[in-house]
């Protein structure tokens, strides 16, 4: 195990679709391939249940199912069997999405919230505008999500791959309650 500390991360599957794009050779492929790689190679662990593996398989490419068997022999997969139901979180979502759109796109991504919840509360995921906005703005209700640490790895200003080196800290800038 490596000297720096490391978390378990809840990487969303909008991640490994990225990476099997036509354009992955561009961002956002090239940025979330360099972060996974360097999710491996920083010995975090990846936060797996049975409904965030199911939109893996969905979406990864060669590359990323490559990622994910390296990650399995490594020993840095960290599977969630299940997850208790957090009836605050399924029933107050919901209720704060202003459209039918936005309500779809909070419930989808609960599955991520309950499972960083259960950890080591990061999750990494492209969907800045909808999902992360939408959560910013439901911690301001449950206080609960303040805690969790949102990072997009296409976005330089976040300097995502710094950021794992230095043992995926819960910098303020990148909470959810801020």
């Amino acid at each position: 195990m490596a000297d720096r500390p490391t978390k378990r991360l809840v990487i969303d599957a909008s991640v490994a679709r990225s990476c099997g794009s036509p354009t992955a050779d561009k961002p956002p492929g090239n940025t979330c391939r360099d972060f996974l790689y360097a999710v491996l190679d920083c010995e975090h662990q990846v936060v797996m249940t049975r409904e965030i593996r199911a939109e893996w398989q969905k979406h990864q490419s060669r590359n990323t199912a490559r990622w994910l068997r390296l990650m399995v022999s490594n020993g840095q997969l960290f599977p969630i069997q299940e997850l208790p139901f957090d009836a605050e979180l399924w029933e107050t979502i919901p209720d704060m999405a202003q459209s039918d759109k936005q309500r779809e796109a909070m419930a989808k991504d609960i599955l991520l919230l309950e499972a960083a919840l259960a950890t080591d509360r990061r999750i990494v995921s492209l969907d800045e505008n909808t999902a992360r906005k939408y959560y910013t703005n439901a911690a301001k209700t449950i206080p609960k999500l303040r805690e969790i640490v949102w990072v997009n790895p296409d976005k330089p200003e976040e300097k995502p791959i710094e950021w794992l080196r230095e043992g995926a800290p819960a910098d303020d800038f990148r909470m959810l309650g801020d």
